[in-house]
């Protein structure tokens, strides 16, 4: 099984590459035809929200790369988790007459004005990875698919906790959510509750720290959010809710984390606060994440961390690049969904995604290994290695 969904990974990363190829080499002939003909010096921009975490710094320079492999130009910027600084960089990309505007979204809606007047402009905009809401002045949407990420992290959960066997425990469970202003964490979410929530209400399920009941909604999604997504933010919350845990007298089965950097401040809070709780033991809680980062790989040979959802950064640069190629070409994109920003139905693309376990099948069903995310090329073995 776990050979299978790597050849897939691999298949998907090549696939993608070849139609790259093929659209630059198209483009070459189609120079010079006409007032709609696409130029080397056609600028596409990419906005990435921040450097802060490692994620963004690899699609980024996947994305930037991919485009200039194309033969056009591009240039990257990071908005520093800043608002204000993703709409100056998008103002700059209209002024500087960029023909796409690609945009992973700091705040999905506090970007909708420095858009509209990019449409104004008549510049194509892609929402990358995380949907712009609010607006009609987004042209694609190409991510993953989005609630089946929180599918697979609340799987694990459940397969671990023997909850399919029959299990009634009552088993101790802290969840939490993505950035507040960040639409994605609701998906994310939602994914994992629709699964997680009969077990709430049957009571095989609680949350000692009272931030989840039975009678939680998908709605209530950021009563539990973890502010851009940060560490240090995951873990002031979690010292907070050990507080109910009487210094690990209660037992913590679980934690379901929609992110790497979550979990790290899990993690952290845990032996910090110098709970009882043995890695390596029934002891230790089943934590999830997302993203497949160098840590987490990391946490999760070590044991800390049980899993991870892996969405190969590369294949969706590379589907970004595409798409960018096939629009400054004048040739159709082929999109398979869409997606509500609450003002238009976005045409979308939606990528697949798989969860890392340290050993994979023998681990988790479904699951690959880290060893596994290792041979595709996403990372290598020096990266997660202890320091």
């Amino acid at each position: 099984m776990k050979k299978r969904l790597l050849l897939i990974c691999l298949a998907m990363v090549m696939v993608l590459s070849l139609s790259l190829s093929a659209c630059s080499g198209s483009r070459s002939s189609d120079e010079g035809s006409g007032d709609a003909a696409a130029s080397s010096d056609d600028l596409v921009f990419i906005s990435m929200p921040t450097q802060g975490e490692e994620r963004w710094i690899k699609d980024g320079e996947e994305l930037k790369a991919g485009i200039e492999a194309a033969g056009y130009k591009a240039e990257l910027t990071y908005a520093q988790d800043k608002i204000e600084q993703q709409n100056s960089d998008i103002e700059n990309a209209i002024n500087k007459g960029a023909k796409i505007i690609v945009i992973g979204a700091k705040d999905g809606s506090a970007v909708g004005p420095a858009v509209e007047k990019a449409r104004e402009a008549g510049i194509k905009v892609i929402a990358y990875d995380r949907l712009i809401m609010d607006t009609d002045a987004v042209d694609y949407y190409v991510t993953f698919q989005l609630e089946k990420v929180g599918v697979l992290e609340a799987e694990y959960v459940i397969e671990n906790l023997g909850l399919e066997d029959g299990a009634t425990g009552p088993f101790n469970i802290e969840l939490f959510t993505g950035s507040a202003d960040d639409n994605n964490a609701k998906f994310f979410f939602k994914g994992a509750w629709e699964l997680l929530q009969p077990y709430f209400e049957s009571g095989v399920l609680t949350s000692p720290s009272g931030r989840v009941t039975k009678d939680f909604t998908v709605d209530d999604w950021q009563d539990i959010s973890i502010d851009s997504w940060k560490m240090e933010n995951a873990q002031k919350e979690m010292d907070s809710r050990l507080a109910k845990y009487n210094g690990g007298a209660i037992q913590l089965n679980a934690v379901l984390s929609p992110y790497d950097g979550i979990s790290q401040g899990v993690i952290n809070s845990i032996e910090q606060n110098g709970m009882p709780w043995k890695v390596g033991t029934e002891t230790w809680p089943w934590i999830t994440g997302q993203d497949a980062t160098n840590y987490a790989l990391y946490n999760i040979n070590q044991g800390t961390q049980g899993e991870t959802v892996w969405k190969d950064t590369r294949v969706l640069a590379k589907k970004v690049a595409e798409v960018c190629v096939s629009l400054l070409n004048g040739e159709t994109v082929a999109t398979d969904a869409t997606m509500d920003n609450n003002n238009i139905d976005v045409p979308s693309i939606l990528l697949d995604s798989v969860s890392v376990t340290k050993n994979g099948e023998s681990d988790a069903k479904g699951t690959v290994s880290v060893q596994d995310v290792v041979d595709s090329g996403y990372t290598t073995a020096d990266a997660i290695k202890p320091e």
